[in-house]
């Protein structure tokens, strides 16, 4: 993938996830108190909508890859469907004797699982297995991109709250979310500085 079509997709990326953010905090909550039942269907898919596109997106990012590229992808995306599988029966099982007591709100997080073991088997495959660099593959910064998605979801979450739509649910994860990014971004300056250092010996 060139570097201009890599940049154009992470813009792409940060925009929907930032839109995902905002019909979760602003457009789903209404979804509970509507009075009919399209009402109701429509404002609980309108998060779907930005992960439709997110699943386009990867779609067209790994047919424009070269077969390398499309070989540590479809990896990744093995692994993380082979640990989605794996969560998903042990949750069942235990869900089947009665120790967990589990509903429909956990499918929820089932594209969240995929893209988070997708993401870091293709880090490893990159990084450990092939000897490369993730941040370089991608031609930019991390660090700083995930501070740019973190300011537009701070800005998402200025609003929902300015509007009184979060939930002490919301709110919670919001806040453990938060210093989770804030934390890898730091981890990622200072592995570089380190790396910096190290080269200029």
């Amino acid at each position: 993938m060139s570097r201009s079509s890599a940049k154009h997709y992470r813009h792409q990326f940060s925009l929907a996830m930032v839109a995902y953010m905002a019909a979760m905090l602003l457009v789903w909550p209404l979804s509970r108190t509507a009075g009919s039942v399209p009402l109701k269907v429509l404002l609980a898919v309108v998060p779907v909508l930005p992960m439709l596109y997110v699943i386009v997106l990867m779609a067209r990012r790994i047919a424009a890859s070269d077969e390398f590229e499309q070989r540590v992808h479809l990896l990744a995306l093995g692994a993380a469907t082979a640990l989605l599988g794996a969560l998903s029966l042990v949750g069942g099982f235990l869900a089947a004797a009665q120790v967990l007591a589990l509903d429909g709100s956990i499918l929820i997080w089932v594209f969240p699982v995929t893209m988070f073991g997708y993401g870091a088997a293709r880090w490893w495959l990159l990084v450990r297995h092939y000897g490369g660099s993730a941040a370089c593959e991608e031609g930019g910064s991390l660090a700083w991109r995930q501070l740019l998605l973190g300011g537009l979801s701070l800005m998402v979450v200025v609003a929902a709250w300015w509007r009184g739509r979060l939930d002490d649910f919301q709110a919670g994860l919001l806040c453990g979310m938060a210093p989770g990014v804030l934390f890898l971004a730091a981890v990622v300056l200072w592995r570089r500085r380190k790396r910096r250092a190290a080269q200029e010996r």
